[in-house]
C-alpha cells in the first residue's frame, strides 16, 4: 500500500475510532447497564474519500481496546501487517506509524489537522460502536433493530446495518455504516465497519 495511503487509512480511522475519551452523558437506566467502560473488539474497515475528483477506497483491520482513561486502536493490512497504532486519553493523542517519531497531539482532531490539513471533527464512536449516539437534536439515540439510522451534530450519518444477535435485549453492532456529505470545508467520506462476532 503506498506511503501517502496508509498515512490517510491510519489517519481516517484514528479520527473515527479513537474519538472522546470520556464516558457518554444522558444515558437512560436501561443504557447505562448496557453500556461498557471497557471493551476490546477486532474488525475491518473500508474507507472511500474523494481526492483530485476521484473516489479512492481502502481497506483495513481494527484491534481497539477500550477502558475508562484510553482508547489504543492497532491497525492492519488486509493481510495482517501492521500499520499504526493510536493511543488517545483525555490529554493527548499520539499515532505511531513504522520507524517514523511519533506524532502527538493535544486531541484527535488536532492530529489529523496536523498530519492531513484538514480534520476529521468526528467525536463518539467509541459510543458508535455499542450501538449509541448523540443525535443532532442532541438527545441521546439507542440504535436497535427498529431504529436504525440517526445523524448526528457534527454531519455523520450512521446506519446499524446489521447486529451480532439482533434478539438480544440491547443488540450489539455488527456492521456500522458511517457517511458524510461533502462540503465548502469537508470531503465526502464513506466508512464501513464490520464488527468480529464476541466470544
Amino acid at each position: 500500500m503506498p506511503r501517502t495511503k496508509t498515512r490517510f487509512l491510519a489517519l481516517a480511522c484514528a479520527a473515527l475510532l479513537s474519538a472522546c475519551v470520556t464516558a457518554p452523558t444522558n444515558l437512560s437506566k436501561a443504557s447505562v447497564a448496557a453500556y461498557r467502560e471497557a471493551i476490546e473488539l477486532n474488525g475491518r474497515l473500508t474507507v472511500n474519500y474523494q481526492k483530485d475528483g476521484q473516489t479512492e477506497t481502502l481497506t483495513g483491520k481494527f484491534a481497539w481496546n477500550q477502558t475508562p482513561a484510553a482508547v489504543n486502536v492497532s491497525l492492519a493490512s488486509p493481510l495482517g501487517q501492521t500499520i499504526a497504532t493510536i493511543s488517545v486519553t483525555p490529554d493527548s493523542a499520539t499515532l505511531v506509524q513504522g520507524d517514523r517519531a511519533p506524532r502527538v497531539a493535544r486531541d484527535i482532531d488536532t492530529l489529523t489537522a496536523q498530519t492531513l490539513g484538514w480534520s476529521l471533527p468526528v467525536s463518539g464512536l467509541r459510543d458508535w460502536l455499542q450501538g449509541y449516539a448523540t443525535g443532532a437534536d442532541g438527545r441521546r439515540f439507542t440504535a436497535s433493530p427498529a431504529a436504525n439510522t440517526v445523524t448526528t451534530a457534527d454531519g455523520w450519518r450512521l446506519t446499524f446495518v446489521s447486529w451480532q444477535d439482533p434478539d438480544a435485549a440491547k443488540p450489539v453492532p455488527k456492521r456500522i455504516d458511517v457517511a458524510r456529505v461533502a462540503s465548502a470545508t469537508v470531503e465526502a467520506m464513506e466508512i464501513r465497519i464490520v464488527i468480529d462476532p464476541q466470544g
